[in-house]
C-alpha cells in the first residue's frame, strides 16, 4: 500500500476493520477460554476419563502453532484479504462441526483444526493492520486493539462456565462461530488490500527455507523480535503461575485471587491506553523509554514480597500491576519496530515474529516454572528480574535507533 493511501486519522469508519480483525482475535481466543469449561460434560458424553480435559487446550495450542510458517508468505503471495478471509471461513466452519464429531479422538482432532484460526491473527491480520495505516496511527489502533483482546481471558471462562449450566456444550462453539461469522462480514465489508498479489513470491519448500533463513540471519531483526517475549514474559509467568503464589503459598481465597487480579490487568489496560492518546504527542518509541521506569519500580515492589514477611502478595500484585503498565506503554510501538527492522515482505516477517514469541515464551514459562520449583517466591522474583534486566539492556539500544531513523526520514527502512 502506497504512503499516501494509508489511513491517518481515526474515526468510526477508519476503526470498521480493525473492529472486525479484533472481533476475529476475540472468538479465536474464547474458542480455547470458553470452552475449557465445557470439557466436563464432552468426557462424559463420549465416555472416557478427565485426563482428557486438559488435552483439549493442548490440541487447540498445538493447532496454532503448525501453520504461522506459511500463512503469513500464502498472504505476501496471494494477498492479506483473501488469505484472512479465508481462516475465518475455516474457523467458523470448524466451530460448526462441533456438531458432528461423536468421539473423542474426532473432537481432538477438531481442537486442532480449530486452532488454525490463531494463525492468522498476527502473522495476516496484524501485519495487514500495520500495512494500512500510517505507523503512529497503526501503533495507536494495535494499542486500542489490544485492550478488546485482554476481555477473552476474563469472560471466556466465566461465560463457558454460565452456559454449560444452560445448555448443551455444543452451544458455547455456536456462539463461537456467530461472533467468528459477523467478524466476516465486518472484514468483507471494510479490509482493504495491503497487499497487491505476486508471483515474486515462491511458496516451495526451498523458497520457504530460504526466505526464513535470510530473516532469522538478520540480527536487527532478532534482537527486535525477542524484545516481546522478554517484556511480556513476567506477566506470562503471572498468569500460570498466581494460582499457586496466591492461592497455595500465600493462602489467599479463590475471591481474594480473583480480586488481586484486577489491578494488573488494570496497569496492562492502562498503559495500553495511555499508549493510544500519546503515540501522536510522542516521537515514536519515547513511550517504550518511560515505561522502563513502571517496569523497574514494579520489580523493586515485588522483591518486597520476598524481603517482608508480611502483606506479601500486596507486594507482589503491585508490582505485577507496575509491570505490566510498563508493558502496555511499550508492546504495540515494540511490535511496529520489530516489524519494520526487516526489509522481507511482512507477512513472512509477521510469521517469523510470531514464531520467536512462540518459542520464547514455551521456553520462558518452562524457566519461570524451574525456578520456582526450584526456589518458590525467591526463584519466581529472580526469574522475572533476570527477563526485566535483560528486556532493558536489549530494548534499549533498539528504540534508540529506531527514533534516530524516524528523525531523519534518509534513515527510515523502506516500507515505513
Amino acid at each position: 500500500m502506497n504512503q499516501q493511501d494509508k489511513i491517518s486519522r481515526l474515526n468510526l469508519t477508519t476503526l470498521l476493520f480493525p473492529l472486525a480483525l479484533v472481533l476475529f482475535e476475540f472468538a479465536v481466543y474464547i474458542g480455547n477460554d470458553m470452552a475449557q469449561p465445557a470439557m466436563l460434560q464432552v468426557v462424559q458424553e463420549f465416555g472416557v476419563d478427565t485426563s482428557w480435559v486438559p488435552l483439549s487446550m493442548t490440541a487447540y495450542l498445538l493447532g496454532g502453532a503448525l501453520l504461522p510458517w506459511l500463512t503469513g508468505p500464502l498472504s505476501d503471495r496471494f494477498g492479506r484479504r483473501p488469505v484472512l478471509l479465508g481462516g475465518v471461513m475455516w474457523f467458523t466452519a470448524s466451530c460448526l462441526a462441533t456438531y458432528l464429531v461423536n468421539d473423542i479422538h474426532s473432537y481432538m482432532l477438531l481442537r486442532v483444526l480449530q486452532g488454525f484460526g490463531l494463525c492468522f491473527i498476527n502473522a495476516v491480520g496484524y501485519a495487514a493492520i500495520q500495512e494500512a495505516y500510517a505507523e503512529t496511527t497503526a501503533v495507536r489502533v494495535t494499542a486500542l486493539m489490544a485492550n478488546v483482546a485482554l476481555i477473552a481471558p476474563l469472560a471466556g471462562p466465566l461465560a463457558g462456565a454460565a452456559l454449560v449450566t444452560l445448555a448443551p456444550w455444543r452451544t458455547g462453539f455456536l456462539l463461537i462461530a456467530l461472533f467468528s461469522f459477523i467478524a466476516l462480514l465486518g472484514l468483507c465489508w471494510k479490509m482493504p488490500e495491503t497487499r497487491q498479489p505476486s508471483a515474486e513470491v515462491k511458496l516451495t519448500p526451498r523458497a520457504l527455507w530460504q526466505g526464513y533463513s535470510r530473516l532469522l540471519r538478520h540480527g536487527r531483526f532478532v534482537r527486535a523480535a525477542l524484545c516481546i517475549p522478554l517484556l511480556a514474559m513476567p506477566l506470562m509467568a503471572w498468569i500460570a503461575l498466581s494460582p499457586v503464589l496466591l492461592v497455595e503459598d500465600m493462602g489467599l481465597s479463590a475471591l481474594q485471587y480473583g480480586l488481586w487480579q484486577i489491578p494488573v490487568f488494570a496497569g496492562l489496560i492502562g498503559g495500553n491506553l495511555l499508549l493510544a492518546l500519546l503515540a501522536e504527542r510522542w516521537p515514536l518509541g519515547r513511550s517504550v523509554l518511560v515505561g522502563m521506569w513502571p517496569l523497574l519500580a514494579g520489580l523493586l515492589l515485588m522483591l518486597g514480597s520476598v524481603v517482608f514477611a508480611t502483606n506479601r502478595h500486596v507486594y507482589l500484585a503491585l508490582g505485577m500491576s507496575l509491570m505490566a503498565l510498563g508493558e502496555g506503554l511499550s508492546f504495540a510501538v515494540l511490535y511496529r519496530f520489530a516489524l519494520t527492522a526487516s526489509i522481507q515482505a511482512k507477512g513472512i516477517v509477521s510469521a517469523g515474529m510470531s514464531m520467536l514469541s512462540m518459542a520464547g515464551y514455551a521456553l520462558g514459562i518452562e524457566l519461570f516454572r524451574w525456578a520456582y520449583l526450584t526456589a518458590g517466591l525467591p526463584g519466581f522474583a529472580a526469574m522475572a528480574l533476570l527477563f526485566s534486566s535483560a528486556f532493558v539492556l536489549l530494548a534499549r539500544p533498539q528504540v534508540k535507533l529506531a527514533m534516530a531513523e524516524r528523525s531523519d526520514p534518509d534513515l527510515l527502512p523502506q516500507g515505513i
